[in-house]
């Protein structure tokens, strides 16, 4: 196993970035940032033993620090959208930076994916990890609550990343940990991901409103173009699902397993037939938000060359549900002082 630095850029206020590349024996690696814990790069082999990057980014830091829409960063302190920016627990009512509209999204204006991390490594014959700290402090971004976090990645020689996330707080405050990788297990940057086939383990789905919030319930998949439960073909879901809107929607919905236990199970996995690669999602969480890269036109520079197009990339991004502290019907995403959280989840390559 390997582990390599180098400088990748500077902020925009001088302080350096640093690139940590963590690989094993047979040549899969990860590339990470000190910024926002971002990976720039995935290194996978096809069935034929050619690697290529399976995942969006930028070459150019200031890419990242001034045109992000979340390649490769760590989100928090809570994923996915929170309605209103705000959320009250007992007589206590919290408001929360309003960066989508009226609404939350990721963690606000400064969230977990724009900041500094601190670092360390370590490696031994089987494993390379990296583990980045941050001490989020009370009222950031409004949430109450001093917060360490540590998230730890981890690659071994089976070509698995490990993701495990842990938090202390002194305040009771909602916590939602997240991966923000957007995959294409082509490696092709100019292809879009519909020749992908997708397998979900669930068996309901959060419905959304207009501004992509929950409604404040589950759905069964069964019988309509969520129903992933066997393999499907990702171009075939996305027609069905926009036939049902008559326009162009794609996926950006929050997937639902049967029962939680907190234990690590794997939620999903994805082919890509034409270079063989498959990958296999496991998680403690309860839910996987499963996005299918709707850009824009013409706003984020493909290092191949040209811009992104939409369905470039899709995204798996293990969590608890959307807007939960105003949920009571979802599990909680409450910690307590005194309490850790606790996240795993684990992406394994292979061939087929």
């Amino acid at each position: 196993m390997k582990i390599e630095s180098s400088e990748f850029g500077q902020t925009k206020f001088g302080r350096p970035i640093i690139e940590y590349c963590l690989t094993n024996t047979q040549g899969f690696s990860i590339s990470v940032l000190n910024y926002g814990g971002i990976v720039t790069r995935l290194m996978a082999p096809d069935r034929n033993g050619m690697f290529s990057n399976i995942v969006l980014g930028y070459n150019e830091f200031n890419d990242y620090e001034n045109n992000n829409p979340y390649f490769g960063a760590i989100i928090g302190r809570y994923a996915n959208r929170i309605r209103n920016a705000e959320f009250t627990r007992g007589n206590n009512h919290f408001t929360l930076s309003r960066n989508d509209g009226p609404h939350h999204l990721h963690g606000g204006f400064r969230g977990f994916d724009k900041v500094i991390w601190r670092v360390d490594t370590h490696k031994t014959e089987d494993q390379a990890r990296l583990t980045l700290r941050y001490n989020s402090k009370d009222t950031e971004e409004g949430y109450p609550g001093n917060l360490n976090v540590a998230v730890t990645y981890t690659i071994d020689q089976k070509n698995r990343w490990t993701i495990e996330y842990s938090a202390q707080t002194d305040k009771e405050t909602p916590i939602n940990l997240t991966q923000h990788s957007y995959f294409n297990l082509s490696g092709d940057f100019d292809q879009e991901i519909l020749d992908h086939h997708l397998k979900l383990e669930t068996d309901y789905f959060v419905p959304i409103d207009y501004d992509n919030l929950p409604i404040g319930k589950l759905s069964v998949v069964a019988g309509t173009p969520f129903d992933f439960r066997t393999s499907k073909l990702i171009a075939t879901q996305l027609i069905a699902l926009e036939e049902g809107f008559n326009k162009e929607v794609g996926f950006d919905h929050c997937f639902a397993m049967k029962t939680y236990d907190t234990t690590l199970r794997k939620i999903a996995e994805v082919t890509h037939e034409p270079s063989g690669r498959h990958m296999e999602v496991f998680t403690t969480k309860p839910g996987v938000q499963f996005y299918t890269a709707n850009f824009p036109k013409n706003l984020y520079p493909n290092p191949q060359g040209g811009f992104y197009k939409s369905r470039t990339g899709f995204c798996l991004e293990t969590q608890h549900f959307p807007d939960a502290p105003n949920q009571s019907a979802f599990p909680t995403a409450l910690i307590k002082s005194g309490e850790t959280y606790h996240h795993k989840t684990v992406y394994k390559f292979g061939c087929k």
